[in-house]
């Protein structure tokens, strides 16, 4: 059904072909079942290529080159001249090169590699980002996940063109965010959750906002040039305050007016509610998980999402709004309704999902790829 990963465990054989290695993938009655490249080093042994057995996908055919340049096309002809400033324009795992994404942020172009194996068509990817992307410059982040876990991130390195500003301005209705495309953790926006930020800045008028693990403010930012009244934001991380800081001066706000609290989420939440302190709108985008300054500040979104859903709630008026998202693919949208649901029991609060958003349109998710499908978004009502 064109799912692009195949495990090692589900393999009737160990691999034992170089990294990189294009293989032919054959049904236990002898049936082609397509081409894929080996990673000796990741869980996922093969990652496939082609479902036909007359097209050929090694390094130097030339079918990068096509897909590459079909996947931005596929973009201008969603947005039209309406292109986000800051997009993805590849998804290799839904687009025919798994293991790689490319987004675009202004004049530069962002190359993640999440697999040692599809390094083989590095060289033809770079020459396909140059002749139809045109960006002032290439940067690539090797994101290789060992078998033994995770690797440490990597700051991005310049392989192509000119060396990007520490700090290019991106625009997105109104708001500007600031984003560093050498950052090892993150640029500093994330582009899959604009139509999130959308869904608040929506009803974000006339409220009084608490944004949970804020990170550079992209929601605080959106929630106040909408009309917050008040907008707090929390993380556990105070570098980040300064780039949120930042991101309200692009955007032509007073920093002064945005409080920022560095600490624990929940138990930043518990403190508001030991002092009746209420809101009108609870944000709450964690990570799948994210480490503190103390042990008691590591979040897990499996262990830790019901305990601060009902930490917000707590501090939620009748009326107000929960926006609430999570990307971790372990847990599936109906993992996160059921979430909500045990979060409104501990907290004793009733609450009902109003309207629910995913990925934007450049996000294309093959239909046999459910993993690709990784971005949950609800915005729930306290009655």
């Amino acid at each position: 059904m064109g799912h692009p990963w195949v495990f090692r465990e589900a393999l009737g054989r160990p691999v034992t072909e170089p990294t990189g290695t294009v293989v032919e993938m054959i049904a236990g009655n002898r049936e082609f079942l397509g081409r894929g490249f080996v990673d000796q080093d990741h869980p996922v042994a093969i990652r496939m290529l082609t479902l036909s057995s007359n097209e050929a996908v090694h390094p130097g055919a030339g079918a990068i080159k096509r897909r590459f340049d079909q996947a931005v096309q596929a973009r201008w002809m969603l947005f039209g001249a309406e292109r986000p400033a800051a997009m993805r324009v590849f998804t290799g795992d839904s687009e025919g090169l798994p293991g790689v994404t490319v987004d675009r942020y202004g004049d530069f172009a962002l190359v993640q590699w999440l697999s040692a194996g599809v390094l083989a068509w590095r060289d033809e990817l770079l020459d396909a980002i140059e002749s139809t992307l045109a960006p002032r410059g290439i940067y690539e982040q090797r994101r290789l996940r060992p078998l033994g876990g995770q690797a440490a991130p990597e700051a991005a390195s310049c392989a192509r063109g000119e060396e990007a500003p520490l700090e290019i301005v991106i625009e997105e209705s109104g708001a500007k965010i600031a984003v560093d495309v050498t950052a090892p953790l993150g640029v500093g926006m994330f582009p899959d959750l604009r139509l999130g930020r959308d869904a608040v800045a929506k009803r974000a008028a006339g409220r009084r906002v608490v944004n949970l693990f804020s990170y550079t403010g992209a929601f605080s930012v959106r929630a106040a040039l909408a009309g917050a009244t008040e907008v707090v934001a929390v993380d556990t991380a105070a570098r980040v305050h300064a780039r949120a800081r930042r991101n309200y001066e692009l955007s032509g706000l007073n920093p002064a007016q945005m409080e920022q609290v560095t600490g624990d989420a929940q138990k930043t939440l518990e403190k508001f509610a030991d002092r009746g302190r209420r809101f009108d709108m609870v944000i709450c985008d964690p990570p799948t998980f994210s480490h503190g300054n103390a042990p008691s500040e590591s979040f897990s979104v499996i262990r830790d999402m019901v305990a601060v859903i009902a930490a917000g709630l707590r501090v939620l008026d009748p009326g107000g709004l929960l926006a609430l998202s999570t990307n971790s693919v372990k847990m599936a949208p109906a993992d996160l309704d059921k979430a909500l649901a045990d979060a409104g029991r501990v907290s004793q609060t009733d609450v009902r999902i109003v309207e629910r958003v995913g990925l934007p349109p450049d996000y294309l998710v093959a239909p046999g790829f459910p993993e690709g499908n990784y971005l949950k978004f609800l915005m729930a009502l306290r009655l």
